[in-house]
């Protein structure tokens, strides 16, 4: 995690000012937030953000931080969904102690608070359709009309209930409303519905309930049981906060979370919308939740982010309380600080042209000496072919070199990684396509290592696969989802139209060094010159390894 002299140094964001003032005067001997996901759906990098700062203050703090779900509404709610949340937050670095929990946990203390709502003559039954409940909410600058049903007598409202507990209505048509304030100018607090009928199955409770409670009843409720000195929401929850707390004050309870909010994260060329996640997954407009192309934390696991890089981002661009667009550079640049320390480098060709080194003894198979990490010699060494035939990049030649241009050509010498300088000497070309598919060359012998002893100056370096010892392995470049900053800027565009054509492009004739072969899935390294790539973990096996571009070596987007 990270050093306690460098937290100590940066400067408290707003909330952890509040909550370290909070145990200071002894307002609260500790604190105790929650993550509070909803279980339909994958976990954001927007999630991330507070899974950080949630987790983070209990933390620094010597507090408590619940990972509880919000399961109140099982018609949209999956196990797998629960499972994948609580891989993600372990993940990232983070425990939630000895049990995870939920606001089903809270079923009939919360039904018991409803029935006191309304034996408070302060929730009623209403019987309005959805339809009509819109119509008599009135809008921003009108106020709403009372109910017709707003001033039945507690017994009639407490029978109701009781009768759209055990099933006796269909869904749709009666809900339990809170009694507050139809003409609030805060459409929050305009008789709000607490309670719907939904005849579901329900991942935990089964078929036991056929009423269940909304989110902003439940979250200031269970926050209270759950003795939550602080909760942290996103700015949307705002104008929430004025039923978070009417709920707490009519009822009375014993313990009064405070709800702060923060703005949420938003990131340039992507989404955060869960609804628009799941669509471009229904419409197959990427392979799954856990496509790498995809922010979800599954998504960036296997892409090959490390918990590491995600916990510095969300430290980095810190919290606040305006909307802001966060570059998509700066989450990439973390991955890319993370990985230049902890990755070892590789070979690997990516659009390979054979190269024949005219004067190197056939049938010789020499091994070179390569760095793992070229700053960190503990990270070892490895052994690396080198034949007479090799393959270097397409791009690394060019027949009419511009005299900026530094890799091989005509009347040019370069260093080959770990090997020797070369010299070119011929080129052949696909006759019918004009392409060229040969490159010969020359070496000097006495430059293995690829130095000259007699301190001749080379300018380029370039990287090499043995043809003979290479093999070949599947690579998917992949890159931002989005072609355009913002892809729900222009609300007449639908945003998929929006989306990079070029976000996944797979090359079938890479080869790689042999040393590939043992990649172990979800282990990163560097391929030298290109970029970081990680094994991919769910179609990677070891001996026919599949490998994702994680992040480039630098930003190329800024040239675009």
């Amino acid at each position: 995690m990270e050093n306690i002299e460098d937290s100590e140094k940066r400067p408290l964001d707003f909330i952890r000012q509040i909550i370290t003032d909070d145990l200071q005067t002894g307002k609260h001997q500790k604190s105790i937030t929650r993550f509070p996901p909803e279980p339909n759906g994958f976990l954001h990098i927007g999630h991330a953000k507070s899974i950080c700062l949630n987790f983070g203050v209990a933390e620094e703090n010597s507090g408590i931080c619940n990972l509880r779900f919000d399961d109140t509404n099982p018609s949209k709610e999956d196990v797998a969904y629960v499972e994948s949340i609580q891989t993600d937050v372990k993940w990232l670095g983070f425990d939630w102690g000895a049990k995870v929990l939920y606001a089903s946990n809270y079923f009939h203390q919360l039904f018991e608070f409803a029935v006191a709502l309304i034996k408070a003559d302060k929730a009623y039954v209403c019987q309005l359709s959805p339809g009509e409940m819109r119509e008599y909410r009135g809008t921003l600058t009108e106020p709403g009309k009372e109910s017709p049903y707003r001033n039945r007598s507690v017994a009639e409202n407490l029978d109701l209930f009781e009768q759209m507990k055990n099933g006796e209505f269909e869904e749709g048509t009666h809900v339990l409303r809170a009694k507050i304030d139809m003409a609030s100018p805060n459409l929050n607090m305009r008789d709000p519905v607490i309670y719907r009928i939904l005849k579901a199955h329900h991942h935990r409770t089964g078929d036991t309930w056929k009423i269940y409670p909304m989110y902003d009843y439940t979250h200031c409720l269970s926050d209270m049981l759950e003795g939550i000195t602080h909760s942290l929401c996103t700015l949307e929850f705002q104008d929430h906060r004025p039923l978070y707390d009417w709920v707490l004050d009519t009822l009375k309870t014993p313990c009064h979370p405070r709800q702060i909010e923060f703005a949420r994260l938003n990131l340039t060329y992507t989404v955060m919308s869960k609804r628009k996640l799941l669509q471009m997954v229904e419409a197959n407009n990427v392979d799954g939740w856990d496509d790498p192309r995809m922010l979800t934390i599954s998504g960036l696991r296997r892409r090959g982010y490390t918990p590491a890089s995600i916990r510095n981002f969300c430290r980095a661009i810190g919290i606040g309380k305006s909307e802001s667009r966060i570059d998509m550079g700066v989450l990439e640049n973390e991955i890319r600080n993370d990985l230049n320390v902890r990755a070892e480098r590789r070979m690997c060709v990516l659009d390979p042209v054979k190269v024949v080194i005219d004067n190197y003894p056939e049938g010789l198979v020499e091994e070179m000496v390569g760095k793992n990490h070229p700053q960190n010699p503990d990270m070892g060494e490895r052994l690396l072919p080198f034949t007479k035939e090799l393959y270097i990049e397409r791009n690394d030649f060019m027949e009419n070199p511009s005299r900026k241009y530094h890799r091989l050509g005509p009347d040019r010498e370069v260093r080959l990684r770990y090997g020797y300088l070369i010299q070119y000497a011929s080129h052949v070309k696909d006759e019918t396509t004009g392409e060229i598919t040969e490159i010969h060359c020359t070496y000097d012998p006495e430059t293995r290592g690829g130095s000259a002893p007699d301190g001749r100056k080379v300018k380029g370096t370039i990287h090499w696969v043995s043809a003979e010892k290479g093999f070949p392995v599947t690579i998917r470049l992949y890159d931002r989802l989005f072609n355009v900053e913002d892809p729900e800027a222009d609300k007449d565009v639908d945003f998929l139209d929006h989306l990079n054509p070029d976000s996944k492009v797979v090359l079938s004739k890479a080869i790689a060094e042999p040393s590939l072969a043992l990649l172990e899935p979800g282990k990163t390294v560097q391929f030298e010159r290109q970029g970081y790539f990680c094994a991919d973990l769910v179609e990677s096996k070891t001996g026919s390894p599949v490998l994702n571009r994680t992040v480039t070596l630098r930003d190329s987007w800024k040239k675009k």
